[in-house]
């Protein structure tokens, strides 16, 4: 039996066989989708392709206020439209794919972003913007993907088409313990996990070795040559790529390390403007937020070079935290904490203060017993005294986004 997707926290393991008898009975179809359910989404979105009707795709957590704010509608029944016939021609996996490949250019699917920093916000994309960068060949139809992203989202929307378009296997690891992710990735042998670096550091410690793993993609979040160092070790037959994404650009660039070097193609389209990175507007989904030729993305970059424009990310600009006038960014105080051994996971941020705007605090997950004095002892001799957190406070968990982000506010 060819597995077409596979979730054990909801006990499903749908074959092709069974997407395609699920596509050909479906006789109603609702353009506004919510559910929890992965399948259900993923069969969803099947459906609005073939009719080319454009799909929205609301959170599964979206509580009524949120959808109310967020597209003036609380509640979505009265939109379901018939199907009056079946959805022909889906006889086998082939001929569905075949079909889909040739998705015509009005089918659109909107999205929020996450709403890290502040209220998520609608984005439209196009079938083209969404596989820009999906590989169709030979090699690539046995790839099996663990799936390790919210699919109502662009990374992993875009996971999921490369892996529908080649007729692959998906698995869910998204939300399971790493345990089960451990046992999920040996028992299905996994070929590709595309996640956030956050997701990653979930996996450690970890004293097996995934030889299955050929493909292990970094995005959403700052990459760092220890996280690297941590995959090469965890998937050694896997090539280790890190790509620069977002909501509103899908993905543009991919590099093995934490330095982007802008193609050709993108020469004249991609520039850094007072330390920031702008993309422009022709590369970009649509978005009602957007009425200028240059998206301002608000990630802070350091420019290494001009021509070819090549780059490393630095942080979020909303993410700098201003110390009595000192501004610290907590990307670097994270990865000098997190090289202190028995740190497994960090988040540095601001806390308020009357005298100097703001303190630096931070919050750490560790696997061992850590003494807060020896850790900044530590911090002095790698930190200047205003990066160093007046606060430090050990936690079980580190609270993440809808998209499986740090969750910074």
């Amino acid at each position: 039996m060819s597995i077409f997707f596979k979730d054990i926290s909801k006990h499903q393991e749908i074959s092709w066989d069974r997407l395609l008898d699920d596509l050909n009975n479906t006789r109603t179809f609702n353009p506004y989708y919510k559910s929890d359910d992965y399948y259900e989404v993923f069969k969803n979105i099947i459906v609005s392709m073939l009719l080319n009707k454009e799909i929205v795709l609301l959170d599964s957590d979206f509580t009524g206020n949120e959808l109310l704010t967020l597209t003036g509608q609380s509640s979505f029944d009265n939109y379901s439209l018939p199907v009056d016939t079946k959805l022909t021609g889906l006889g086998n996996k082939n001929l569905l794919i075949e079909k889909l490949i040739n998705t015509k250019d009005g089918w659109q699917v909107t999205i929020f972003t996450s709403g890290t920093t502040g209220i998520p916000k609608k984005v439209t994309h196009s079938f083209n913007s969404l596989t820009r960068f999906v590989k169709r060949s030979e090699s690539q139809q046995n790839c099996i993907w663990g799936f390790a992203f919210n699919p109502t989202h662009i990374a992993g929307l875009q996971v999921y088409l490369q892996a529908l378009l080649n007729g692959n296997s998906i698995i869910r690891l998204f939300g399971l313990s790493k345990e089960e992710i451990h046992q999920e990735i040996n028992a299905r042998q996994i070929t590709n996990i595309s996640a956030t670096p956050t997701f990653y550091k979930l996996l450690f410690p970890c004293k097996e070795k995934f030889l299955s793993v050929k493909r292990v993609t970094s995005g959403g979040e700052k990459f760092n040559t220890q996280l690297a160092a941590q995959l090469k070790e965890l998937f050694p037959a896997a090539k280790i790529t890190n790509v620069y994404a977002s909501t509103e650009a899908g993905t543009l660039f991919a590099s093995e390390n934490d330095v982007f070097v802008v193609k050709n193609e993108f020469a004249g389209l991609i520039k850094e403007e007072d330390g920031e990175l702008l993309i422009h507007s022709s590369l970009m989904g649509y978005s009602m937020d957007m009425d200028t030729e240059w998206y301002h993305t608000n990630d802070l970059i350091e420019l290494i070079e001009k021509y070819p424009l090549k780059f490393r990310f630095l942080s979020r600009k909303s993410e700098m935290i201003n110390v009595g006038g000192y501004k610290v960014n907590p990307s670097e105080v994270e990865e000098v904490i997190h090289s202190i051994p028995g740190v497994k996971e960090v988040k540095v941020y601001a806390k308020s203060n009357s005298v100097l705007g703001n303190i630096v605090c931070c919050d750490i997950v560790s696997t061992t017993t850590l003494e807060e004095t020896a850790i900044r002892l530590y911090l002095q001799t790698k930190l200047q005294e205003y990066k160093i957190p007046r606060i430090i406070k050990f936690v079980n968990a580190l609270e993440t986004t809808r998209t499986g982000k740090l969750k910074r506010n």
